[in-house]
């Protein structure tokens, strides 16, 4: 997984690949951002491109070829030097996890030029597991990179993160998550884009849905914008709310089809632009799309977007899933 196959996030890794280039990469990172958005991949290819026996140009940087004797042993998880840690049976990352790792990043690189720690799930660190590899962090040895990864950095100690160069990863954008999942996951064009809308920008999320779940949430969405454009009755609104959260009232699928939605609303704004069409995210839809977009103008679309934002933040914010709905129907 050298950088340049990783989806997304091209400022981030091209920063990677010319401190490594130049030498003056951190030597203890922090990657924070969603779940699923490749995090632990770039930490791997950070790895890759430190220890590469036949290193290749990234921008005006360094990246691996993935292909020599150190890539392919990384990409195994079997190089000697490269050592991940995460959270075991408990849920738990526990001190004793992390002495090992500190004892063993003292001592010279075995196989490689750089040993790499990538602790994944950082925010599964106890306060004493945390407190153990505080001084790592501070003063790492010279042939020692420390990479902690997680979709929770406010959990670590306020000393871990001040220790640490922070990378923050961005949802990534909807049409690389339904290239992934065609690639590696074998979905079908018209899956993929449905899964991926509904994922938030997180191939981890649009794997965990099934097809069919992603493929209702998108339907659900359209339906619910369809109604809200053909009707200003809020009884009718409100049944097309009720249609929208579902009979059980859940919570993720309710996520699910908001985060649809907001991709429908983003390629609707895209279409009032008069984009190019292959950047839709939902371009199997493009029909529905286009009647949409005679019924949402430009600023009622960007108010039904803001609207739809709003929606999945009190939802985040355990906000009632059937509330969420209603309000949403109305404000459409």
């Amino acid at each position: 997984m050298p950088f340049r196959t990783i989806a997304g996030h091209r400022p981030l890794l091209e920063l990677l690949a010319r401190a490594t280039a130049r030498a003056t990469l951190p030597q203890s990172l922090l990657f924070a951002g969603p779940a699923g958005v490749g995090k632990r991949l770039t930490a791997l290819a950070l790895a890759q491109a430190l220890n590469c026996d036949n290193p290749s140009t990234y921008a005006d940087g360094i990246d691996a070829c993935g292909s020599c004797k150190p890539c392919t042993r990384i990409a195994k998880g079997v190089h000697a030097d490269v050592l991940i840690v995460e959270p075991g049976e408990t849920g738990t990352i526990k001190i004793e996890q992390i002495r090992e790792v500190v004892d063993r990043a003292g001592y010279r690189p075995f196989e490689g030029r750089r040993r790499v720690v990538i602790i994944d799930d950082a925010d599964a660190l106890g306060i004493p597991a945390q407190d153990a590899v505080l001084k790592t962090l501070e003063e790492p040895p010279s042939t020692s990179v420390f990479v902690l990864v997680t979709d929770r950095p406010d959990v670590l100690l306020p000393t871990v993160r001040s220790r640490c160069q922070r990378l923050r990863f961005g949802p990534m954008d909807v049409a690389d998550v339904a290239a992934i999942l065609v690639r590696d996951h074998e979905m079908s064009s018209t899956e993929a884009h449905a899964a991926a809308a509904a994922s938030g920008g997180s191939v981890g999320r649009a794997v965990a849905a099934s097809a069919d779940e992603a493929m209702e949430a998108r339907d659900a969405a359209a339906l619910l914008l369809k109604g809200a454009a053909s009707s200003t009755d809020p009884r009718r609104r409100l049944d097309g709310a009720k249609a929208l959260v579902g009979g059980g009232g859940d919570r993720d699928e309710l996520s699910r089809r908001l985060l649809a939605m907001s991709s429908l609303l983003r390629d609707i704004g895209l279409l009032h632009a008069r984009a190019d069409a292959r950047t839709l995210a939902n371009a199997d839809l493009k029909p529905q799309l286009d009647s949409l977009t005679r019924a949402y103008d430009g600023d009622r679309a960007l108010r039904a977007f803001a609207a739809v934002d709003r929606a999945i933040d009190a939802l985040e914010r355990n906000a009632s899933p059937k509330i969420v709905a209603d309000w949403l129907a109305l404000n459409l």
